[in-house]
């Protein structure tokens, strides 16, 4: 190695090492763009290099030469003679700017990296209100590294509990506790690919109050020679603490939105909430001027990466609400008419299944194998529910004209007997599963004709076969609506712009301000 090169030391968040050379004169941007070209990071817009003053980190601007964030045996060349190497100069390759959602990450090494990260802030994490989101964590965290749960290789102490969980919770819980305990969660998550493991392990991670923030000490008094008070840098904003019998207190929340401006002058550090009064303000001092100018830049930085990405944020958002519309279930109310599930654009001559068959006047239950399911098309049949508070009265007002034809092994041995029983009217209830469908459209009930009133006097065991009448045709779009009425659809897609504080939709800009 030549006297002007200079051994440098990086750590990674997989606890891996780099030995990496760079020149006396080099800066910082020379030393991040070696290291993520060792480490095979091609999206490092998240990460930055940083170096350790006072128990905190410091990120390195990547402008500015790397001698000043160093000793001054940087500039000093190796003396001949002595004994060995010199020390090299560690850094560290860390998230610097955190986001809820991974799937803004493309790149799998970034995201095993940022994964990694959270995984060790996890550990460290002190949310002992939180002591269920650590298993939870704990188990997308084996099927991440693991993969499924194997019963012949995963048994006894196959994994370490400090690896996935809090000192705090081991000591409460106990080593035994965890390793009884955590298979079965780890079970529980099989078929989980080790990607969508990775991305919910991210997304609960940030969940957690302390775990994607950066803390930084400020004193309260210039005079102070103990810093109390604790800066949070976060996901929306910053967070304000106090120090109270060794113990953070939270004391002010500035979402992005809420902060009017951030004043840097020398040591002394302003707060300035957004609205009246503008007189209102918070100050504290950051001991010394370096410390200003590296607090007002991430500061900074960050808050621009939080804008930059809410187009993405919202539009995944988006795509997970479109998603969700296709998935959920409905109920289907109908009378003894014939159904024709077929749908609208499969045109009139076309068949599914026997097309000569139509469905029994007489109300029955569709199950998997039924005549009438081999039919549906993107529809799967459920489980039959029955509302207990509808009595038959009820019934028979809302959906006259129906009849029972109960399966064999429905039919007790009390439905011989000869006695009269009160009118009673059945309907059929089939759980169906429908895309992009909305829930109105399934209230419209059939009309029901006038030829059925007869068929109020049949009971649940009346089992006799009877002529069905021949029903009048009812359109398709009424009993399935699968022509889309945009009166009817339109309420049901409309979403709030309201459940989240990063929403920036309908908003002025903000009145963001930074000064040093």
């Amino acid at each position: 190695m030549r006297a002007q090169d200079r051994d440098v030391l990086v750590l990674l968040p997989t606890r891996e090492q780099l030995r990496l050379v760079v020149g006396v004169q080099a800066t910082g941007r020379e030393l991040f763009q070696q290291a993520c070209d060792r480490a095979g990071l091609r999206e490092a817009q998240f990460f930055g290099l940083s170096v350790v003053r006072n128990n905190e980190y410091m990120f390195v601007d990547l402008e500015q030469k790397l001698s000043k964030y160093f000793s001054k045996d940087w500039r000093r060349p190796a003396r001949q003679g002595t004994r060995g190497p010199r020390a090299p100069f560690v850094t560290f390759l860390r998230v610097q700017y955190y986001v809820e959602d991974g799937r803004v990450m493309s790149d799998r090494t970034a995201r095993h990296l940022y994964y990694c990260h959270l995984k060790e802030q996890v550990r460290r994490s002190q949310c002992v209100h939180r002591e269920e989101a650590y298993f939870l964590l704990a188990a997308y965290g084996l099927q991440a590294d693991l993969g499924n749960h194997r019963e012949r290789a995963h048994v006894g102490r196959y994994f370490q509990p400090q690896t996935y969980f809090p000192e705090w919770v081991i000591a409460k819980r106990g080593s035994a506790y965890i390793l009884r305990h955590a298979p079965a969660l780890h079970r529980e998550q099989r078929g989980l690919s080790p990607k969508e493991a990775v991305l919910r392990f991210i997304r609960e991670a940030c969940r957690l109050e302390d775990v994607p923030v950066h803390f930084f000490r400020l004193y309260q008094d210039k005079k102070d020679d103990r810093a109390t008070i604790v800066l949070g840098l976060t996901l929306r904003g910053m967070q304000v603490y106090q120090e109270v019998n060794h113990s953070p207190q939270l004391l002010y929340d500035f979402p992005w939105p809420h902060i009017g401006k951030l004043a840097f002058l020398g040591k002394t550090f302003e707060i300035r909430p957004a609205g009246p009064p503008a007189a209102r303000k918070l100050v504290y001092y950051t001991g010394c001027a370096a410390r200003s100018r590296h607090l007002l830049r991430l500061l900074r930085t960050s808050h621009q990466l939080h804008l930059s990405l809410q187009p993405a944020l919202r539009r995944l958002r988006q795509l997970e609400e479109e998603r969700e519309k296709k998935c959920y279930r409905e109920s289907y109310i109908s009378d003894a008419l014939e159904l024709d599930l077929r749908p609208a654009s499969s045109g009139d001559s076309g068949d599914c299944g026997d097309s000569g068959r139509q469905l029994s006047p007489r109300l029955s239950l569709l199950s998997v194998g039924s005549q009438g399911s081999s039919c549906t098309l993107g529809m799967e049949p459920g489980e039959m529910s029955v509302d207990e508070s509808l009595g038959p009265e009820a019934l028979c007002k809302d959906v006259p004209s129906c009849s029972s034809s109960p399966s064999s092994g429905d039919t007790d041995g009390d439905s011989r007997a000869p006695h009269p029983r009160k009118p009673v009217a059945v309907v059929r209830v089939t759980l169906v599963k429908m895309r992009g469908r909305s829930a109105e459209a399934l209230h419209q009930v059939p009309e029901t004709p006038v030829g059925h009133a007869d068929q109020r006097s049949c009971s649940l065991e009346d089992v006799r076969p009877r002529p069905a009448p021949r029903p009048k045709p009812v359109p398709r779009s009424r009993l399935l609506g699968f022509r889309r009425d945009p009166r009817l659809v339109a309420p049901c897609e409309r979403r709030s712009t309201n459940c989240l504080s990063l929403d920036l939709l309908g908003e002025d800009p903000l009145p963001e301000e930074f000064v040093v």
